[in-house]
């Protein structure tokens, strides 16, 4: 356990990454787990990506027009070592559960019976190392009439909600623009992760620690949820409204070259836009008095708003909104965001030239330590870019060792 009071502490330890040391072997695929991992690398952990012979089905994804869609690989497998070993082999094994013995953490996001398929449960891994944290991620979880159901981003969202109450109350139902079951399920399994190793640190022991996505992504329905448990279940999908209905105004308003969104969680809020909009000149504000009448009349106060917004360009109208303290954002394009200029200050993207890919552009991890140092970021690699370098010097095999094995762990 560490040690608080070793005076040393601070000149030994809050200059390096907060995860420094630990060893992580990751089998994780597409976006789910990797992000996980990507987290865990990003806070200086050593993560060691094992992919099967023919590497993950992320390096091999094509875009519309057959060409192989890299960024996002690229994006979520920085400061990682790659090798490929062929689990399904014998000596490909021994290889993995040597590397069981010495790690910290084991992460995966197959099927739930996948791991135990090839008789390398999380209970025989632990047997092989108490102190190792088995984390899993799965669309519905290990356990439930739904554990052996497939699962991608998509079926998720169909599943949990999320399609259903995406989109406007007459159209079909539509899936969120972004995989927001995967990457929420990742950052959950990352939490989940650092929970065991905390754990570990009073217990000396590891744990098994697994996340549903579908359980990952349903209390982000909680506005959804709250008019369903009202008793208003005639309200499915909102548009661009609040998910409860209960928050107004709550929109997106046209204005000359785009669009606005505006909202307004409380009386401060609205009494701000009132006062930049010069509202109680315009009309008579006596049905939006009150939160609960301003979300009994929202149509007739939408229609207000836009009329008014469309006379802004989108930066006027921004402009005067911010000088108000009203929550405002405009409605950017994907291009707008990639080139988005706060962003790109804060260091959090950045534009680099990749060995494989050439220019691109990268995201660096969210979660920023005052303290500690963030590894220097290095671009994901080819597929066993590393097995010779971790054989020897995480292993300690020679070079006849690695030579006569090299070929059959990896093919």
């Amino acid at each position: 356990m560490l040690n608080l009071k070793n005076k040393d502490f601070g000149s030994n330890l809050l200059n390096k990454p907060p995860f420094s040391g630990l060893l992580v072997l990751d089998l994780t695929q597409i976006y789910n787990g990797p992000y996980a991992t990507f987290l865990l690398a990003q806070a200086g952990a050593t993560v060691i990506k094992i992919e099967p012979p023919e590497g993950e089905h992320l390096r091999k994804r094509a875009g519309s027009g057959g060409q192989a869609v890299t960024v996002p690989y690229a994006m979520l497998n920085a400061n990682k070592l790659s090798m490929p070993l062929n689990l399904k082999k014998a000596k490909a094994r021994d290889i993995f559960l040597s590397l069981v013995e010495k790690a910290d953490i084991l992460v995966e996001n197959f099927t739930p019976d996948a791991m135990d398929k090839l008789d390398l449960s999380a209970e025989k891994l632990l047997t092989l190392n108490p102190r190792l944290i088995y984390a899993s991620s799965s669309g519905y979880g290990k356990t439930g009439l739904y554990r052996e159901y497939p699962a991608m981003d998509l079926a998720v969202q169909a599943m949990s909600g999320v399609i259903g109450v995406t989109g406007y109350q007459k159209s079909p139902p539509v899936k969120s623009g972004v995989a927001l079951c995967d990457f929420n399920a990742g950052i959950h399994l990352y939490g989940a992760i650092c929970t065991a190793l905390y754990q570990r640190e009073k217990t000396g022991l590891g744990d098994i620690v697994e996340v549903s996505m579908m359980e990952a992504i349903y209390p982000s329905l909680a506005s959804n949820l709250g008019a369903h448990h009202a008793g208003d279940h005639g309200v499915k999908r909102t548009g661009n409204r609040h998910g409860g209905m209960s928050l107004a105004p709550y929109n997106v308003y046209e204005v000359k070259d785009g669009h606005v969104a505006i909202i307004t969680s409380n009386e401060k809020h609205w009494l701000a836009l009132v006062k930049a909009l010069s509202l109680q000149n315009k009309c008579d504000l006596t049905l939006f008095a009150t939160q609960k009448q301003r979300s009994q009349n929202m149509d007739a106060l939408d229609t207000l708003i836009e009329t008014l917004t469309q006379a802004f360009s989108k930066n006027q109208l921004l402009q005067l909104l911010r000088e108000h303290r009203v929550p405002c954002a405009p409605v950017q394009e994907l291009d707008d965001v990639v080139n988005d200029e706060h962003l790109l200050a804060r260091g959090s993207l950045q534009k680099i030239n990749h060995p494989l890919y050439g220019d691109i552009l990268i995201n660096k991890s969210p979660l920023k330590f005052k303290n500690s140092v963030a590894p220097q970021y290095v671009p994901s690699v080819p597929l066993g870019n590393d097995t010779e370098a971790i054989l020897r010097s995480t292993l300690g095999l020679n070079a006849n060792e690695i030579g006569e094995l090299i070929n059959e762990i990896s093919n």
